[in-house]
């Protein structure tokens, strides 16, 4: 893994310029029609009114086109997130070989904005776009971030050249087709620019064979079966590569991590990495596989319930040794040809 280095984030936090969610009607110039404002009071009420669902709130914003939670449970759990992805990178937000001064940063997904707002801070000249389906980021963060609500499986209107940075983080089972993904990063990045992308898999692992016939190997089946139901795989960590070559991207790199689930292992650096990874599926697999099981697996809730008990039980057994990888894959797009006079 990476060496560890302290991240410099400045803690000072500011009034963001205006956000790329819709203006409320009693905000808009009186020159607008009642027809209009009507019209901004329906588009408002589709991407808050939230549903609700086995007591966990989901996106309204094409409601149903992803999987996870995003109450304040979620919330947390994300932020979490952000922190053991940390640990695996060393401290790093990324490892693509981008300018310090990189400019204009697109962030898909971006959640709650963490990464977002960090990369911000650590980067005060660039300009940092988040999108996501839920506009549940913060109101106060740095001027050069803007938080919008999109579908990243919708065309991308930035036009093209509009990006040098592209990031990617924890998109399982959120894009249907994945080579149409990758073709609109490329078209929206400029020549030179970089793409990056962080995912894990839902498949625990062990090289001791003491996840056979346990609970972690029933996990790993039943989770790629319903991203595969949903119609959006959760096996893009070991597809990423691949597909971004195929888009066209050149100098691709993979970097592939172990994650330990539990505190198994003897090297301390992975014995607190595996701790603080145990917590976040203890607190995240009701969120993950919840929605997929009831909805698209047609399980009832009793039976999730019986089934989330057994896989907390795996997690405290001092007798499997459980992980799960995560890759970080980057490429970049070919820079225009230069012609000189002979």
């Amino acid at each position: 893994m990476a060496d560890e280095f302290p991240l410099e984030v400045d803690a000072n936090v500011r009034y963001a310029s205006p956000r790329g969610d819709l203006p409320h009607p009693e905000d808009t110039d009186s020159v607008f029609s009642d027809d209009y404002n009507s019209e901004l009071t329906s588009l408002r009420s589709s991407i808050v009114d939230y549903r609700y669902e086995n007591g966990r709130r989901y996106h309204a914003y094409r409601a149903g086109s992803y999987w996870g939670p995003n109450d304040e449970k979620a919330q947390d759990h994300l932020d979490f997130g952000h922190h053991v992805y940390n640990l695996v990178l060393g401290g790093h937000l990324y490892l693509a070989p981008i300018p310090t001064d990189v400019q204009k940063v697109l962030d898909v997904g971006t959640g709650t904005g963490i990464w977002a707002m960090e990369f911000a801070d650590l980067h005060p000249s660039s300009t940092v776009v988040g999108t996501d389906l839920s506009p549940i980021q913060p109101t106060w963060v740095p001027p050069n971030v803007q938080f919008e609500v999109d579908d990243c499986t919708d065309e991308w209107l930035y036009g093209d050249d509009a990006f040098d940075f592209v990031h990617v983080r924890g998109l399982y089972g959120c894009v249907s087709n994945w080579d149409v993904f990758y073709k609109q990063a490329l078209r929206s990045l400029k020549p030179g620019g970089w793409i990056e992308q962080v995912e894990q898999s839902v498949v625990p692992k062990s090289d001791d064979g003491t996840t056979a016939g346990t609970v972690f190997e029933e996990w790993g089946k039943v989770s790629l079966e319903a991203g595969d139901a949903f119609g959006k795989s959760l096996r893009i960590v070991d597809e990423s590569k691949d597909r971004m070559t195929k888009a066209g991207f050149v100098d691709v790199v993979e970097r592939r991590f172990k994650l330990p689930i539990g505190g198994w292992a003897s090297d301390p650096r992975m014995k607190q990495l595996g701790l603080y990874n145990r917590l976040l599926w203890e607190e995240g697999i009701e969120g993950w596989c919840m929605y997929l099981l009831t909805a698209i697996l047609k399980w009832s809730r009793e039976e999730v319930e019986v089934y989330l008990s057994r896989m907390r039980k795996g997690l405290r057994s001092p007798r499997i040794h459980p992980y799960h990888e995560c890759t970080v894959v980057y490429g970049r797009k070919a820079p225009k040809e230069t012609h000189t006079n002979q």
